[in-house]
């Protein structure tokens, strides 16, 4: 293939380019630079040139044309050496293997810079792209490393997928093993090696087989209960509230250890057997819409206890025309004395107007989906871990607070603002299948 050697100057053009599609356009701008290198020089060339050759790459071809310089360049010299440093197929002129063998036959070595770098053709690339773009600058400036285990995408899907019972897809299991797990991400399209799976479900406080921590529901109507609160709360109105409620406790009222700054040689003590001041149980529920909070103590946790916050939240929205309350698999939250009762409210609503009750239960074994229970957490190391409060009033008074300053934080604040009272909680509150809502270490 006939080759031409070209000494010229480059410059660096600002603006924005478009891709010559045109077959007659990509002939006149070839003419317009082949004159521009060398005056004529298409007037005395075979033209128009053909498609192939225009898309064409001959490296047998240049290997050829640059061994015959050698020979009419007047130098002499114990070593000729080719540099290839292009890259593409080819497609044109002698098979290359051939032209490589005429070059060595004559004493010449091809070396690549990619060799004498030790680098591969795909690293050389992007370094020169790298040039190309940013200079010098770009070229040895120090990329950040993203590490996978750092992907919050990522996150979310591996937890979506524990929090589910492993029948959902197809496997004759109860429980996940590390192959499972690495075998439906992958099929999800979100391939992860074992360490980065072990990285994040330790970074979220989480062990494998502790059986006191649990990650994964067996519920069999999982996926359906999802789905619904899903429905529910992106189809929710502006005169309709969802809450999620639990309770916290029973917990005693005595000194409580935790992690504290101490002086150097200071020991933090606790006594292992302390007299209770008392013992609390709180029911609160939580309002997602606008983060509120609504609380009262309990002295037991069963059936009574939900028919009171549900009479506390119809009176606390009288205005709207729903609220809708969702809570976990216990025995009280699920009753046939609850839900008879629901029942009978929304009977008189029917007749003489209100609000309706509408309940969106969590599936079984799937607390870590309660928005409340990321709050209680908060809450607990907060103000309960290093307390010592001197009574049950004292205790009373300071969990009183927290929440009254947590909704008046999020009345002013809608939206989360810093970690300067709330930024301890370990989960934002709102659903989502993906949240590790209860925190094993302040429960």
């Amino acid at each position: 293939m006939p080759c031409s050697i070209v000494l010229y100057r480059s410059a660096v053009l600002h603006g924005y380019a478009n891709l010559v599609t045109d077959d007659d356009e990509k002939l006149w701008v070839t003419h317009l630079i082949t004159d521009s290198l060398v005056p004529n020089r298409w007037d005395n060339c075979r033209t128009p040139p053909t498609k192939a050759e225009l898309q064409g790459t001959s490296i047998s071809g240049g290997l050829l044309f640059a061994s015959g310089l050698f020979e009419g360049s007047g130098f002499h010299s114990s070593r000729k050496v080719i540099d290839v440093s292009g890259d593409g197929p080819n497609n044109m002129g002698v098979p290359v293997l051939d032209a490589r063998s005429l070059v060595l036959r004559r004493g010449i070595t091809i070396k690549t810079i990619c060799s004498f770098l030790g680098t591969s053709n795909s690293t050389y690339r992007s370094y020169t792209r790298a040039f190309a773009l940013g200079g010098n600058h770009a070229l040895f400036s120090r990329k950040p490393r993203i590490k996978k285990c750092d992907d919050e995408v990522l996150k979310s899907e591996i937890f979506r997928v524990l929090h589910q019972p492993p029948s959902n897809y197809g496997i004759n299991r109860t429980s996940w093993t590390m192959p499972l797990l690495r075998k439906v991400l992958s099929e999800n399209g979100s391939p992860v090696c074992p360490d980065v799976i072990r990285s994040i479900t330790w970074a979220a406080k989480y062990r494998w087989r502790k059986a006191r921590v649990v990650l994964t529901s067996t519920d069999p109507t999982y996926s359906e209960k999802l789905d619904r609160i899903h429905s529910i709360l992106s189809g929710l109105k502006s005169d309709e509230v969802f809450f999620s409620i639990d309770e916290y406790g029973p917990f005693a009222v005595k000194m409580y250890g935790g992690r504290k700054l101490v002086a150097s040689g200071e020991q933090h003590v606790v006594p292992q057997w302390q007299t209770s001041r008392g013992s609390l149980i709180i029911t609160a529920a939580i309002e997602l819409s606008t983060n509120q909070i609504t609380h009262f103590y309990s002295n037991k946790k069963n059936t009574d206890e939900m028919v009171k916050i549900m009479e506390v939240l119809i009176s606390n929205y009288a205005e709207r025309r729903k609220i809708y309350l969702s809570w976990d698999a216990a025995s009280w939250h699920i009753s046939k004395l609850l839900n008879r009762r629901i029942e009978e409210h929304n009977n008189s609503v029917a007749i003489s107007g209100g609000v309706v009750v509408e309940t969106a239960p969590l599936p079984s074994g799937a607390q870590f989906l309660n928005v409340i229970e990321s709050v209680f957490s908060g809450m607990s190391r907060a103000i309960i871990h290093n307390s010592n409060y001197p009574s049950l009033g004292d205790a009373k008074a300071a969990i009183d607070r927290h929440f009254k300053d947590r909704n008046s934080h999020f009345q002013t604040h809608p939206q989360k603002a810093g970690k300067k009272i709330w930024g301890k909680e370990p989960e934002p509150a709102t659903f989502s299948d993906s949240s590790n809502c209860k925190d094993p270490r302040y429960r």
